[in-house]
């Protein structure tokens, strides 16, 4: 049984250079519409309540600060589990797993549409949380053994763009819901989505073994594995970054009296993200650093342009754009790296970059709030500014391993090698 899940799929389905078949290489669509589709169902589990806070903290009786650590308890959920799940399940098919993941979520988003108990609501958001644990560490992974070798940017691209399709249309349509029959219409929509999920999965993407015995992932021996920790560093400090100013973004458009632009504001951000993710599929093979560096400036120019000319709605949806053009492909960017990097011990390196991505999406939430009660809103732009500095070093610094100038695919290809 190979030891190279992402790669050794691939070279299966490539054709011969010799042969001239190059141009018969098509990507699995509808597999991978039903990954992405798996995405969009994790990341708008992940923050659906926050649209509906009012609404369930009433029902659950609870404040709407304690009603909003749904969000938090999710997040802990998968930070503390993704990485031990992908260690006890290395030798699982990986369509079973998927289809448990899913299951998940249908089950817990069941359980929280229905409960009136507030500790039910926060177990059964929990365990959302270790479903989103579990298929974080698959999809990524799942993406590129779909496709053949020079087409796994694009396969990356076609099943993250769940998440801004989550964010710009998932939560606004959630809370549309959830204004007009009930929060919990909101959640058990989320049921309806997934079970249609799970018979498209059974129908339409295929199956991928795991690893053998002796082929376990060795959690530490990952971090040594040169480019990895450099694409872990990124992650942690580029999520904790955008985190602190998108889960107050809100607050912030408030505090400058846009309060009424914050919908309209998320759907600029939105859109420009599905444009970048366009563009990263389609570079992402010849460009991946470069792509990176440029994703960092550009939400760096964002926030600088929310610090020093945030006064009128304009500029502001200026701002979304070019946050959501440098951030759209960051998820994209970040597992292909990683993936790269961790060669045979891709799996690990995916699991440890969701637990950290995670940890940094809590972070970003508390250190936002201490921010807002100790300086004030007006500090988060400055906050993202000074935190993508180090984003940018490391990625420009690790150019032998992690963020190369050209992905090790891409070199293979052109150098007329067989990349397995």
């Amino acid at each position: 049984m190979s030891t190279e899940p992402d790669t050794a799929p691939a070279a299966a389905a490539a054709p011969d250079p010799q042969s001239g078949d190059e141009a018969r290489e098509r990507l699995p669509l509808v597999a991978l519409l039903a990954l992405a589709t798996a995405v969009f169902v994790t990341s708008l589990t992940e923050t659906l309540p926050a649209g509906l806070l009012p609404a369930m903290s009433q029902d659950l009786r609870a404040s709407e600060s304690a009603t909003g650590q749904t969000v938090t308890v999710y997040a802990l959920g998968t930070a503390l589990t993704a990485i031990p799940l992908t260690a006890a399940t290395a030798g699982r098919g990986r369509k079973a797993l998927l289809l448990t993941a899913m299951g998940g979520f249908a089950v817990a988003n069941t359980v929280t549409a229905v409960s009136s108990v507030y500790e039910l609501t926060m177990v059964a958001r929990f365990f959302a949380g270790v479903a989103a644990g579990l298929a974080w560490a698959l999809l990524a992974g799942y993406a590129r053994r779909m496709a053949p070798a020079r087409l796994q940017g694009k396969a990356m691209a076609v099943a993250m763009a769940g998440i801004p399709v989550a964010l710009a249309v998932g939560v606004p349509a959630g809370t549309f819901l959830g204004d007009r029959l009930g929060w919990r219409a909101a959640f058990l929509s989320m049921t309806a989505l997934t079970l249609l999920l799970l018979v498209w999965i059974v129908a339409a993407v295929p199956d991928f073994p795991g690893l053998g015995r002796g082929e376990r992932p060795k959690m530490l021996r990952t971090l040594r594995v040169p480019g990895v920790a450099p694409v872990l560093a990124v992650t942690s400090v580029f999520v904790l970054a955008h985190t602190v100013l998108y889960a107050y973004i809100a607050t912030y458009l408030d505090d400058l009296g846009l309060g009424g632009s914050t919908g309209s504001v998320l759907l600029v951000f939105g859109a420009a993200s599905l444009a970048s993710i366009w563009i990263v599929g389609a570079l992402i093979n010849r460009r991946l650093r470069g792509l990176t560096v440029v994703g960092a400036l550009l939400v760096a120019l964002a926030a600088a342009l929310l610090a020093l000319l945030s006064d009128t709605t304009a500029l502001v949806h200026v701002a979304a754009v070019l946050w959501g053009l440098g951030w759209g492909g960051v998820p994209t960017l970040l597992q292909t790296a990683v993936g790269d990097a961790g060669g045979e011990s891709a799996d690990s390196a995916q699991a440890m970059l969701v637990t950290l991505w995670n940890l940094a999406m809590a972070g970003g939430g508390i250190t936002g709030g201490i921010l807002l009660d100790v300086v004030g809103s007006e500090s988060f732009p400055w906050t993202v500014l000074l935190l993508l500095l180090p984003v940018i070093a490391v990625v420009l610094y690790a150019r032998q391993a992690g963020f190369p100038p050209r992905r090790p695919v891409a070199q293979t290809q052109a150098a007329g090698v067989d990349p397995t």
